[in-house]
């Protein structure tokens, strides 16, 4: 029991060495992220990669440990990222991000 707990000790503790988005999705974080109009950077980190290579589902970075997982819904002219309360719509590299019905701003779609 005990060398069970200190082999998926080690494993967490490897997951989570790497940058802070990745340590908070638990795995992989992308090179894109929102860097928005307020002065801050919002990490994506992929769940989900379809076959042409869009991220279908992914979780979206607002803070130390927190963050929301949002999914694509494709529209007749850019994208939409989805989640609990907060969405982000987008053409090519220009984004809006929403934080509820009332708050918005504008952000970059980036490598940073």
């Amino acid at each position: 029991m005990r060398q069970r707990f200190l082999a998926t000790a080690t494993l967490a503790a490897l997951l989570l060495g790497g940058s802070a988005g990745a340590a908070l999705a638990g795995g992989y974080c992308s090179d894109l992220a929102l860097s928005c109009d307020n002065g801050r950077t919002y990490p994506l980190c992929p769940i989900a990669v379809s076959d042409e290579g869009e991220i279908v589902t992914a979780h979206l970075v607002l803070g130390a440990r927190r963050g929301v997982h949002v999914r694509l819904m494709p529209l007749g002219n850019g994208y939409r990222y989805a989640g609990r309360g907060i969405w982000f719509d987008g053409i090519r590299d220009a984004a809006t991000l929403n934080f509820g019905m009332h708050s918005a701003v504008q952000c970059t779609v980036a490598r940073p």
